[in-house]
């Protein structure tokens, strides 16, 4: 066998001593950085002695999963090395998940069943976005002199037209796309929800943005005694949820009930009827003040807290984190982008996390000569620089207390010079580096938002290391 072989089984023999034995473990998998495993008891795992295992850069616990953060590549050999050790079969990290999901609360799960739903459409709205922010680049004035790109570069006129176009699309049958995976993802006929989501967006239908200003006067048809308005929902993300919801209950419901004689057919016309007379009679009402409430209350928050309600937001947006409710934010978002075309929220997500990794280099310094600590920091700011907070919150802030604290504070910084220079996105999805591509573009946005994260990554390293002096110097 060879040394390296060698190395990775007595890792493996270590983390099973540290983990509950075989026994404990339901399940396996890695992604790009993390070994991932599913315990039937997570109490009996040592987190603080599997830490101290060789190789290991950071231990957490997160959506009932204990991830061992290894690196690239390692975790490969590592996994493969644990996967003869324990005679598990090896398991996807979808198979991961979907175990881990077992484990969870109600609360838990539909928080992550949320989650989920956008998981398939970011990519496509993040290219949108991506677009958007080139657009902007060529054709806003002020960024590169007086005159826009295209204003210099008359030529450039007939690709910024073409990026126009192909950066909005996804916006206009947005209802759509949420209804077909919100409908996958609770079980149902995906294809279904596709239907449901061409019904929401219906040519016949009043526009809703134009019945809103009051430029078009809706149909208004009878329905057993019901007036209902026929209006489309454009810009409906919160509506696409819970259509998507209730029409894959449906289709469970009628392929359940209806005899297999006649399933094939009266199933999917039944759930399409019955959905149908839900969307325009209960849920597309409640759903609609549901997004008026959410946008005019986060719209009110920046009105009238002001500077002090980005500086609240931006505190506690890693606390938000921690506890795994900040994949519900990602709705939020597409709600605000749709409403009022701009995400305020992006901006100071990005600074909260920044300046984790902020206390992450400052706990870094604190502890330069601690090889096992360095390797940590340095692979957890490594991924805090791309959006990823999780290894630099559970691998260092949150375990030793003082630096999520420091970290917290930072961003309260970070979100008064967001507020003050009104530094803003046009999408969702991307934060830290990635994000720069979907800043929007005004008021010297770009610059602002690296200026915004230079403070709140020195102030978290600086509260960090202030911290941790007085904290030796007390000891």
């Amino acid at each position: 066998m060879s040394q390296k072989k060698e190395q990775y089984k007595l890792i493996s023999q270590e983390l099973l001593k540290f983990i509950g034995g075989k026994e404990n473990v339901q399940g396996a998998a890695h992604c790009a950085t993390r070994l991932r495993l599913i315990l039937d008891n997570n109490d009996r795992a040592d987190l603080k002695a599997i830490e101290k295992i060789d190789l290991v850069k950071g231990v957490f616990i997160a959506g009932d999963q204990l991830q061992i953060i290894f690196g690239a590549g390692t975790v490969n050999n590592v996994y493969d090395a644990f996967i003869e050790e324990t005679g598990k079969g090896e398991m996807s990290l979808g198979e991961v998940k979907a175990v881990a999901s077992q484990n969870q609360n109600w609360f838990q799960k539909s928080i992550k069943s949320l989650s989920d739903v956008f998981v398939e459409i970011i990519p496509g709205l993040l290219a949108a976005a991506l677009l958007m922010g080139l657009t902007g680049l060529l054709s806003q004035q002020g960024i590169f002199g007086e005159q826009s790109i295209v204003e210099m570069y008359p030529a450039l006129a007939g690709l910024n037209r073409f990026i126009q176009i192909a950066s909005t699309g996804i916006f206009t049958i947005l209802p759509l796309l949420v209804a077909y995976s919100a409908t996958k993802r609770y079980g149902g006929s995906p294809v279904l929800g596709l239907v449901i989501g061409a019904i929401m967006l219906h040519p016949d239908l009043a526009n809703a943005y134009s019945a809103a200003n009051g430029s078009v006067e809706p149909e208004v048809i009878n329905l057993f005694g019901l007036k209902v308005e026929l209006v489309a929902f454009q810009g409906g993300i919160i509506i696409a949820l819970m259509m998507g919801f209730v029409t894959a209950k449906l289709d469970k419901f009628f392929n359940k009930k209806i005899p297999d004689m006649v399933k094939l057919f009266l199933s999917p016309i039944s759930t399409v009827i019955v959905a149908t007379f839900l969307l325009f009679t209960i849920i597309g009402p409640i759903g609609r003040e549901l997004a008026n409430i959410v946008t005019t209350s986060l719209l009110w928050s920046t009105e009238n807290l002001g500077i002090v309600g980005y500086m609240l937001f931006a505190g506690i947006q890693q606390i938000i984190v921690i506890t795994g409710l900040h994949h519900v934010i990602g709705a939020v978002e597409a709600q605000l982008i749709v409403d009022t075309g701009r995400n305020f929220i992006m901006p100071l997500m990005s600074i909260a996390l920044i300046a984790q990794g902020g206390a992450v280099l400052g706990y870094l310094y604190l502890k330069w000569k601690d090889d096992k600590t360095k390797q940590i920091c340095i692979s957890s700011f490594g991924s805090v620089l791309f959006g990823i907070s999780e290894p630099a919150i559970f691998g260092v802030t949150l375990k030793n207390k003082f630096p999520l604290i420091a970290g917290c504070l930072a961003a309260t910084l970070g979100g008064a010079y967001i507020y003050i220079t009104k530094v803003s996105a046009i999408g969702f999805g991307a934060t830290a580096i990635p994000g720069l591509a979907i800043v929007a573009a005004e008021n010297n946005g770009h610059l602002h938002y690296l200026i915004a994260h230079l403070i709140a990554l020195l102030a978290g390293a600086i509260f960090t290391i202030l911290y941790g002096k007085v904290k030796l110097k007390i000891k």
